[in-house]
């Protein structure tokens, strides 16, 4: 069972930057595809950002060119940092876990996809 706790959520102003964290526990980092998804009040839960087994990275295109995904195996840590944020971007961010296995380099875009979530940090900007 892995447990997934997010962490660097905060008010900020547009234009801003966040880096959000996801440390995960209780078994082994490196079969998963991690990923961040975000959920607005009364919206269906997104698609933000994804990062392989191997380290490819794959965006939304609302966040293409502002958002950056990265992992650190060594740390069992996922992180999101946030650059030029909009108001459009205030929602509550959960990360993800996705068994892909030792050899996988598959990812995923879908919520009925993940094995994994965490509870959330709530990001919020203000215009």
């Amino acid at each position: 069972q892995v447990q997934l706790v997010e962490s660097g959520g905060g008010v900020v102003q547009a234009g801003g930057s966040l880096r959000l964290s996801c440390a995960a526990s209780g078994g082994t980092f490196s079969p998963y595809s991690m990923g961040w998804f975000r959920q607005a009040p009364g919206k269906a839960r997104e698609f933000v950002a994804a990062i392989s087994r191997s380290a490819n990275t794959y965006y939304a295109d609302s966040v293409k060119g502002r958002f950056t995904i990265s992992r650190d195996n060594a740390k069992n840590t996922v992180y999101l940092q946030m650059n030029s944020l909009k108001p459009e971007d205030t929602a509550s961010y959960y990360c993800s876990a996705d068994y892909v296995g030792p050899y996988g380099s598959t990812w995923s875009s879908r919520t009925d996809e993940i094995d994994y979530w965490g509870q959330g940090t709530q990001v919020t900007v203000s215009s």
